[in-house]
């Protein structure tokens, strides 16, 4: 299969949604198939989400692309992603920020993540086992968070991580379905702006869901 020509066909139909060429630019030199399972990779490059084991899912081209546009990076930031999942939104960020560190709480797909990103030369990202407050305090302030699973609310643990004028997107709803926030951090009042529906996995800990 030419994985080279789907990507680009993926990335030509996200060009009438997604305005940022530096997020399609990221996202043409990024081999999704690589984040996904053998047995779902002919898939690789449809808009849709596709399973990755326990559970988790990889999330769709077209949302990773709203979530990572609306984080309006330049390249000197430092992101944390609460979520590594497979890895492909963490290598997306890579190409686009100084530093990524992001938090997995599954220990196989974290391990997995971690050797799909080392074999694909990136040295500006950290992976860690996610502890149960959410983030990662050592590493705060943040640039810009991104969380890839949802939320009952927004956590008020990931705001304090922001740096003032930071950026968090995040997705808030019920388990079954919820609406995509783009959080700025200011000294006074905090702004939220409401980028639509969508659908993701629970994320779990405190401030968010319990476990099943």
């Amino acid at each position: 299969m030419d994985f080279e020509a789907e990507r680009a066909k993926l990335i030509e139909h996200l060009h009438t949604e997604i305005k940022d060429k530096r997020v399609l630019a990221a996202m043409s030199r990024v081999p999704r198939e690589r984040f996904i399972p053998p047995e779902e990779q002919y898939l690789a490059y449809e808009d849709g989400p596709l399973p990755i084991g326990l559970g988790q899912t990889i999330s769709q081209p077209f949302i990773i692309a709203l979530m990572t546009e609306a984080l309006e990076l330049t390249g000197s930031e430092k992101v944390l992603e609460v979520g590594t999942g497979s890895g492909y939104q963490t290598a997306i960020l890579a190409e686009l920020a100084r530093l990524v560190i992001t938090t997995e709480r599954l220990p196989i797909l974290a391990e997995t993540a971690r050797k799909v990103l080392d074999s694909l030369d990136y040295t500006n990202i950290e992976v860690h086992l996610a502890e149960e407050t959410l983030g990662w305090w050592v590493g705060a302030p943040y640039d810009a968070i991104i969380v890839t699973a949802a939320a009952p609310k927004v956590p008020t643990d990931l705001v304090a991580q922001l740096a003032i004028g930071g950026r968090m997107v995040i997705p808030v709803g019920s388990r079954y379905v919820q609406e995509l926030y783009k959080i700025t951090r200011h000294r006074t009042k905090n702004t939220i702006r409401n980028l639509g529906g969508c659908r993701f996995v629970s994320l779990i800990g405190k401030d968010a869901w319990e476990q099943e």
